[in-house]
């Protein structure tokens, strides 16, 4: 874009984030990833089989979990600090937060059913 008054091109350059803004999303998502890996660690460290019906839930935790760690990823990298690609980090972490949430709610209400693992010769 030309400058009327002087003749000059100026380029707009894209909109950034602060990098302490960045730094703090960046914690706040690790530990939810931590969470979320840890959950599932210990699910699949209990005692009993898996049944058919933990296959639904079991996916998409591990959907979730693929999405928010692509995420952690992609806010790892300098270009994060891009307004644009920060947003689409954060749409993808949220997005893999709702999966998570969606196989931890199938994993209880199987269990709330009895469709859950079996334990103890149940």
């Amino acid at each position: 874009m030309a400058n009327a008054e002087t003749g000059e091109v100026t380029h707009l350059s894209p909109e950034r984030i602060d990098a302490t803004f960045r730094n703090g999303s960046l914690t706040a998502i690790s530990v939810i990833v931590g969470f979320s890996l840890s959950f599932l660690n210990r699910w699949a460290a209990e005692p009993g089989s898996w049944e058919i019906y933990d296959l639904a839930a079991v996916a998409a935790i591990v959907v979730g979990i693929v999405l928010q760690l692509s995420s952690l990823a992609s806010l790892l990298s300098v270009r994060s600090l891009l307004l644009g690609n920060y947003v689409r980090a954060v749409r993808l972490f949220l997005i893999g937060l709702a999966v998570v949430s969606i196989g931890v709610a199938l994993a209880i209400a199987a269990d709330i059913f009895g469709y859950g693992q079996k334990v103890l010769g149940g």
